[in-house]
């Protein structure tokens, strides 16, 4: 019979090899993520490869229980461990009776795309996104193209932490030899850009540096490599988009260059951020009004969805009203945005994280870096006369914030988050004002977003990933504005002594 996890091993022990170690906060809202562990950290790790293996047992057991067929994708990206985390899962998969179809190296999209290439229900990515060395999770879904919510998760938590697992056997293995070939035709079977394109290619030496290059030049993208060459010590810098050293890199290659556009993906290729040709570093909000602008433009009038982090511009922005856009603002998550693009059958959803979902003509509803890296492209190519400056200036300016995340440990973080609601809450009941303006609005699908009279807004949620909270600004009236809106939140947040450093500000 096989050990039930225990939450809490010392590493280096007897104990550490034979027991498995799970601990409960990695089942996040819609993923699952834990530290692993790297030589350079005190830090203790929160999961280990018998861990990993009762996930995969937990994980065929969920399938069974959900009516799904115990068959699976799994593949695994590239940090220096995650092989390693990989085979353990399919180990679990394999006593819990599953198919494994293993695609190898892959980004996560890759993997997605597998479920309708092969006909396969369920996926099982190995990646922990752009997180540090160290960390390692799994992505996670058994409904094409949407992946886990909070339900499954939970179920899967529960299953796993008690030791409960339906191991039928008989399970499989198929290791499909050259997936990626498979990805990049399918993305590469349509014209060549007829308009030249010089394009930074940014990829932070993460996964996506051995797919996105290649299928941008076969696209007829002059492509500009920067940080493609696969090395899982991340260098230079982790590869996120939505971090300001990324943005900085890009842009600075633009100046070099004088390159059309930069394109940043990160760690597991599922995600895009955009700098322009005069090197500003568009966050991936503006460039969902942008992207939303012109499919609304090719397609008529559309219904989009976008996150709670997100810029007021759906909203207010006049062109969107023209060309007749639907827009859903909805809980900040990639499993959230893309189920919600699904049950609304949106056009397009867009995250503020740079993850963004396309569904049909544009894409099969999954977040994929390279797909909307194309979807950039093909804007200008319908723009020819345009730059991408020149689109990003056709927008209404705000001054906006990057996405802030002081440091909250996993198991205070959501209460917390709801004792600033309750603040806020009260504040409002009350009539007070909050950076000097009264409240007219709070959202509270996810965390609170307090807008007060002049249209600037600030937000604070739970990271559901991390152990952070979030943080974003945005005004439509002033740079100064904006900084009001970050003060009133902070100074909030400031009355909580377990918060801890921003990993950056404004």
């Amino acid at each position: 019979m096989f050990p039930k996890p225990v939450s809490d091993l010392a590493p280096n022990t007897l104990a550490f090899e034979i027991t498995p170690l799970v601990k409960p906060t990695g089942f996040r809202e819609y993923d699952a993520r834990w530290w692993f562990g790297h030589p350079s950290s005190p830090k203790a790790p929160e999961i280990n490869l018998m861990g990993i293996q009762a996930l995969g047992m937990g994980l065929g057991t969920l399938l069974t229980e959900l009516g799904v067929k115990r068959e699976i994708v799994t593949g695994h990206d590239f940090r220096g461990y995650s092989s390693s985390i990989k085979n353990a899962l399919i180990n679990g998969l394999l006593a819990s009776g599953c198919r494994v179809h293993d695609i190898g190296l892959a980004m996560s999209p890759m993997a997605y795309f597998a479920q309708f290439e092969l006909d396969v229900p369920a996926v099982a990515m190995v990646t922990a996104s752009h997180n540090d060395n160290g960390w390692t999770g799994v992505k996670m879904g058994s409904q094409r193209p949407v992946t886990f919510g909070p339900d499954e998760m939970g179920r899967l938590r529960d299953i796993v932490l008690s030791g409960k697992f339906d191991l039928a056997g008989g399970g499989s293995y198929n290791f499909v030899s050259d997936f990626a070939a498979r990805y990049i035709a399918d993305l590469t079977k349509r014209p060549k850009y007829t308009r030249r394109i010089r394009a930074v290619a940014a990829c932070g030496n993460g996964t996506a540096g051995a797919f996105a290059p290649g299928i941008l030049e076969a696209l007829g993208v002059d492509v500009i490599p920067l940080d493609t060459k696969l090395d899982h010590t991340f260098p230079r810098y982790n590869p996120n988009p939505e971090d300001m050293k990324m943005l900085h890199a890009m842009a600075d290659a633009i100046r070099e260059h004088g390159a059309d556009v930069a394109l940043g993906f990160d760690g597991d290729g599922d995600r895009c951020g955009v700098v322009d040709n005069e090197g500003n570093e568009i966050f991936a909000d503006k460039i969902g009004v942008m992207l939303a602008r012109d499919l609304s433009t090719v397609y008529g009038p559309s219904t989009f969805v976008v996150d709670v982090k997100s810029t007021g511009l759906f909203h207010s922005d006049p062109e969107l009203k023209r060309l007749g856009a639907k827009v859903d603002y909805w809980k900040t998550g990639h499993s959230y945005i893309k189920r919600r693009v699904a049950d609304l059958n949106a056009l397009a959803g867009f995250e503020k994280s740079g993850h963004f979902f396309f569904n049909a003509p544009v894409g099969r509803g999954y977040d994929d870096g390279v797909v909307t890296a194309i979807a950039v492209l093909d804007m200008l190519e319908r723009n020819p006369t345009k730059s991408m400056a020149d689109l990003y200036r056709a927008i209404p300016k705000t001054w906006g914030s990057p996405t802030m995340a002081p440091h909250c440990a996993d198991e205070i973080k959501y209460g917390i988050v709801e004792k600033v609601v309750k603040i806020f809450e009260a504040k409002f009941a009350a009539g007070e004002k909050v950076a000097g303006q009264s409240i007219s609005t709070l959202v509270t699908v996810n965390g609170v977003r307090v807008t007060v009279e002049d249209g600037s807004w600030g937000l604070i949620r739970a990271s559901s990933n991390k152990p952070e909270l979030v943080v974003v600004v945005e005004s439509p009236v002033s740079e100064q504005r904006m900084r009001d809106m970050f003060a009133a939140m902070d100074g909030v947040l400031k009355t909580f002594p377990d918060v801890g450093a921003y990993n950056q500000t404004i």
